[in-house]
């Protein structure tokens, strides 16, 4: 089983935690963000640490103390660092162009498509082919980098498609043709 829930997430200089009744607060040089709570579990500020616990030591509670902790980590990890996700086209004519704050991309289809980022997300294009999804949202991050993909996902045949940087898609063998 997990121990990851009773390990105390250290808080680094300035990043200040509010916690609420129901809701934890994280204000940081990135940004602000806030995460509503599970009814069992209890978030507690000392020494500089924030610590969850819970009512008992049933599976359940367990699960819901290791979820809050990482949910709390990944926000202070997000108000100082931030969290990035990198794409990549792969295929004849695939390419993309920032249009403002949104991305235009060519996929192959008849017509360019247009991305618009979700609030609190950047798009970055590195080159034509490679998208950068930057946020301070770790969820957020992935969901966009996720609906980016899924506009055309890799194909196991051609290999074409989108998909993240250092993604290994296993190709297939096509049609053996008749001779």
């Amino acid at each position: 089983m997990s121990r990851i829930g009773k390990k105390p997430i250290p808080i680094p200089e300035r990043v200040e935690v509010k916690i609420k009744k129901d809701s934890v607060e994280v204000k940081g040089p990135k940004g602000t963000l806030t995460q509503s709570l599970h009814r069992y579990a209890q978030v507690k500020e000392e020494d500089g640490q924030v610590a969850v616990e819970v009512p008992g030591k049933e599976k359940r509670f367990r699960a819901i103390q290791g979820l809050t902790r990482s949910l709390i980590s990944s926000m202070i990890e997000g108000v100082t660092r931030g969290y990035e996700k990198r794409l990549e086209m792969v295929g004849t004519g695939y390419r993309g162009a920032i249009k403002g704050k949104n991305i235009e991309l060519q996929l192959g289809f008849s017509h360019p498509i247009v991305v618009e980022p979700l609030e609190g997300i950047e798009l970055a294009m590195e080159g034509n082919t490679k998208i950068i999804v930057k946020g301070i949202d770790k969820q957020k991050v992935g969901q966009m980098a996720a609906d980016i993909r899924q506009l055309r996902k890799p194909n196991p045949y051609s290999g074409k498609g989108v998909r993240y940087e250092g993604e290994y898609v296993r190709r297939k063998v096509g049609k053996a043709g008749a001779q």
